[in-house]
């Protein structure tokens, strides 16, 4: 099951880690959300221990959704070393993910 970040575990998950960190931002109600949703969980069970994935409701959470303009879900931003490396708006197929994931590892 993927990590559920939130506007006061967001930088501590970022600036602790030197995996890369994945977080899907998402809303309970937007369909191409629930069709992500599984991807990350699946991808969240087969990188545990070599990668942080998430997930981070922009309902629940305004701070860390506006802060990297988050206008579009699903979008899935790629941390690594704290910065922001790549990102993925809108649903795509699990390879796309796990192809921008691999580049980080």
């Amino acid at each position: 099951m993927a990590l559920e970040i939130t506007d006061s575990n967001f930088m501590e998950l970022l600036q602790e880690n030197d995996a890369p960190v994945v977080i899907d931002f998402w809303a309970p109600w937007c369909g191409p959300c629930k069709m992500v949703s599984p991807i990350i969980d699946e991808l969240a069970k087969e990188y545990e221990g070599r990668a942080i994935i998430g997930k981070c409701n922009v309902d629940e959470n305004n701070d860390v959704s506006s802060n990297f303009g988050i206008r579009s879900i699903p979008t899935v931003l790629f941390f690594k070393g704290g910065k922001l490396m790549d990102k993925q708006v809108g649903s795509t197929q699990k390879a796309t993910y796990m192809e921008k994931l691999e580049a980080l590892l």
